[in-house]
């Protein structure tokens, strides 16, 4: 999929540790969403509004913020400096039904989710979702 988009979009070249970690998180929430609804879809017959009642209860600041803390003591130096990145940035914006510190953490997580992406790690961002929650 990524050089697919690459073929059409300028993101070819870009180191992703030089984009702003905002953008990145911007990106790792339909990143991370994708293989939450995509994994919700692959573990059985359940209906459409079931697994979006599932989709909710994963992809949310507080849920992030839980699985980042469980993901993080895996993150490699990289990952660790790009979740730090995004949990430390300056945002203008907070979360309606969490407190300031799981958003922030939340998007730490969403940036490593766009970093992933951007440097062809999906792999990497699968496993390590997957090993925190099953």
């Amino acid at each position: 999929m990524l050089e697919t988009i690459k073929k059409y979009y300028d993101i070819t070249g870009k180191d992703p540790s030089s984009i702003g970690p905002l953008k990145l998180a911007y990106l790792g929430d339909c990143v991370y969403e994708l293989i939450i609804r995509t994994t919700l879809m692959d573990t059985g017959e359940r209906s459409v509004k079931k697994m979006n009642k599932l989709d909710h209860d994963l992809v949310n600041a507080t849920a992030q913020a839980t699985i980042a803390k469980r993901m993080e003591p895996f993150f490699t130096e990289e990952e660790r400096a790009v979740f730090k990145r995004g949990r430390n940035a300056k945002s203008n914006s907070a979360s309606k039904h969490s407190d300031i510190q799981a958003y922030r953490i939340a998007t730490g997580l969403e940036s490593v989710f766009g970093y992933w992406y951007l440097s062809g790690q999906m792999d990497r961002a699968v496993e390590l979702l997957h090993s925190v929650i099953d």
